[in-house]
């Protein structure tokens, strides 16, 4: 096992991502948190200095599987293997189905969903190794609710919880946990799930 606890968070540059940076950065993780551009890897690193954390802002194209690959070299070089993966990075195409253009979907089933599928192979390698790991995916109500206007978003949303349950069966026996954190708007239920978030890290 690695003693070190290493986290790697996706779209940590702002909102529920940046959060959770700040959290795990209080509680002595070393953080890596990624965005799509050099301007949000900046406010990573410029967050992470604040609050005085170990850890470093990078760039990921979480849809590109060379790019998932080359950030985990390069954590693997500078810091150790990833112990906690929080897959946290979406976008959403909002538009009324009838209307929606097959590239508005197929970029927020991407962006959301196969990434997932991406991001937790990648990084469960070495957590089978190494015999633990913590897997997050960050969810919405939506996945359960629906929305109208966001028929692309909610599916991706759906699709997390049977991903997460059923890759949580796969890799238990290994003492690798996946949970899912349900966010919703509201700032207490919010911060509440960010919360459980950290705390399942543990």
């Amino acid at each position: 096992m690695n003693d070190k606890k290493i986290a790697l968070i996706s779209g940590a540059n702002r909102g529920i991502g940046k959060e959770i940076l700040i959290a795990l950065g209080k509680s002595n993780h070393i953080v890596i948190g990624t965005s799509r551009s050099e301007e949000g890897v900046d406010v990573i690193n410029k967050t992470l200095k604040d609050i005085g954390a170990k850890g470093v802002g990078h760039i990921l194209d979480v849809k590109s599987s060379d790019s998932i690959s080359e950030l985990n070299r390069f954590i693997k070089s500078e810091y150790g293997t990833v112990s906690a993966l929080i897959n946290n990075a979406g976008i959403n195409k909002d538009n009324l189905l009838i209307r929606m253009s097959e590239e508005e979907w197929n970029e927020v089933i991407d962006t959301n969903l196969t990434s997932l599928y991406r991001m937790s192979k990648e990084f469960l390698k070495d957590m089978m190794k190494n015999r633990f790991g913590r897997i997050i995916n960050i969810g919405s109500v939506v996945g359960l609710m629906g929305n109208a206007g966001q028929t692309n978003y909610a599916s991706t949303k759906a699709a997390l919880i049977g991903f997460t349950k059923s890759l949580a069966r796969e890799v238990a026996s290994r003492n690798i946990t996946v949970n899912l954190s349900l966010i919703h708007i509201s700032e207490p239920t919010r911060l509440g799930m960010i919360s459980y978030a950290v705390f399942c890290l543990k």
